[in-house]
C-alpha cells in the first residue's frame, strides 16, 4: 500500500458511534459539527473556530491574545463543551503557585505516605485564563505537560489524558499588571490568534441572544474524547510529498536568516506547521496536504515564535508581515 493510499485510508468514510472509538472516521463531518456547535456561541467568527479545531487535532495548544471582552474565554469554553469530555479552567492570578497547576504531594496521616493530588492540567481541555497574569515561575509549570504530556513532581511522572490541549487566553502586553510569557512557553504553542471586533451584525445578535441566557448553557457536546482520538489519528496519516516537506523546512530556515528577526523558527515550528496542515488537509476532506494549507497556516503557527531586531521594531514592522514575506521569497513546490 502506498502512503497516498494509507492517508486515504486513514480519512475514512465511516463516522464512529458516539462514545466509542473506531478505526476510521470521517474528519471533515466531525469537524464540521463541532465547528457548528461552537459557531452558536462563537458568533460571526468562523475562521476563528477553524484554527481552534485545527489545533485541537493537531495535537497542539492554542494561545488566544486580544483585549478584554472579544470573546478569548469563550471561544475556550464553547470548544470545551462541544467535544465532551474532562475539563479544567485556571485563572492565572499573581499568587497562583506551580503546585496548583500540575498537582502537590501532601502527607496523610492515617498512611503515613505522601499521597499525590493532581492539579488542574490532569484533564483532556485545560483553559487557562489570562495566563500572563501569573509569574514566570508559575507559567513555567506548563512547559513539561505542554512538550511531553506528563507532569514530574517529586521525582514521580505522571501521564496526562489523550487528547490533552492547553487554550491559554493572554492580554496585551500593554496592560497592566501582565507578564510576557517567555520564548520557551510560546514555542509550545502550536499557534496565536486574535479574535478581534465582531462585526456590526454578530454584534446586534449578541444583544438580543444573550439578553436572557447565555448560549454557552445551551450548548450540547457533538463529540467525545473517543472521537477526537480517532480524528487525531486519522490526521496524522494524511500524506505529505517530500517537496512540501522540503517547503517547510525552507520557511523555517529562511525565518532565521531573515535581517527583521533576531530569533527565528525553532525545529518545533516546523514540526508544528507540518501538522498543522495536515489537519487543515483533513477537515477540508483531502487525504493530502497542499502548499496552500501551509501558506494559511504559516502566520498563526511561526509569528508569535518570531523576536524582531531593535531596528525592526522601531520601523514598526511586525512578526506576521515578515512572515508574509518569507511566503513571498520562499519558492512554492509546483506539481509536476
Amino acid at each position: 500500500m502506498t502512503e497516498a493510499t494509507q492517508g486515504a485510508t486513514a480519512v475514512g468514510t465511516g463516522s464512529p458511534r458516539h462514545g466509542h472509538p473506531a478505526a476510521q472516521v470521517d474528519v471533515q463531518a466531525e469537524g464540521a459539527r463541532i465547528a457548528e456547535a461552537m459557531g452558536t456561541v462563537v458568533v460571526g467568527k468562523p475562521d476563528v473556530v477553524r484554527l481552534a479545531l485545527v489545533v485541537l487535532l493537531a495535537e497542539g495548544h492554542l494561545l488566544i491574545e486580544d483585549v478584554p471582552g472579544v470573546g478569548k474565554t469563550t471561544l475556550a469554553k464553547a470548544m470545551a463543551r462541544a467535544v465532551d469530555s474532562e475539563v479544567r479552567r485556571i485563572q492565572f492570578t499573581p499568587d497562583l503557585l506551580p503546585s496548583d497547576v500540575t498537582g502537590v504531594a501532601v502527607f496523610d496521616q492515617e498512611s503515613r505516605a505522601f499521597e499525590f493530588r493532581p492539579g488542574a492540567v490532569f484533564a483532556n481541555l485545560v483553559v487557562a485564563d489570562e495566563i500572563n497574569r501569573a509569574s514566570p515561575k508559575t507559567q513555567s509549570a506548563l512547559l513539561e505537560c505542554m512538550e511531553e504530556r506528563q507532569v514530574t513532581v517529586d521525582g514521580t511522572t505522571y501521564e496526562l489524558a489523550r487528547p490533552f490541549m492547553v487554550l491559554a487566553t493572554q492580554n496585551p502586553l500593554e496592560m497592566e499588571g501582565t507578564y510576557p510569557l517567555p520564548e520557551a512557553q510560546r514555542d509550545r504553542f502550536t499557534a496565536r490568534i486574535s479574535m478581534g471586533y465582531p462585526d456590526r451584525d454578530a454584534e446586534l445578535a449578541m444583544l438580543d441572544d444573550r439578553a436572557v441566557v447565555d448560549p454557552l448553557t445551551r450548548l450540547r457536546p457533538v463529540a467525545d474524547a473517543a472521537t477526537v482520538r480517532a480524528m487525531v489519528d486519522a490526521v496524522a496519516g494524511l500524506h505529505v510529498a517530500d517537496p512540501l516537506r522540503r517547503y517547510v523546512v525552507s520557511l523555517v530556515e529562511a525565518s532565521r536568516r531573515s535581517p527583521d528577526l533576531r530569533l527565528g523558527a525553532s525545529p518545533r515550528a516546523g514540526l508544528q506547521l507540518l501538522r498543522a496542515a495536515r489537519a487543515a488537509a483533513a477537515l477540508a476532506g483531502r487525504d493530502h496536504v497542499l502548499p496552500d494549507d501551509v501558506q494559511e497556516l504559516a502566520a498563526p503557527v511561526l509569528a508569535h515564535r518570531l523576536l524582531l531586531t531593535p531596528d525592526a521594531a522601531l520601523a514598526r514592522r511586525t512578526p506576521e508581515r515578515v512572515v508574509a514575506e518569507l511566503l513571498a521569497a520562499v519558492p512554492v513546490p509546483r506539481r509536476r
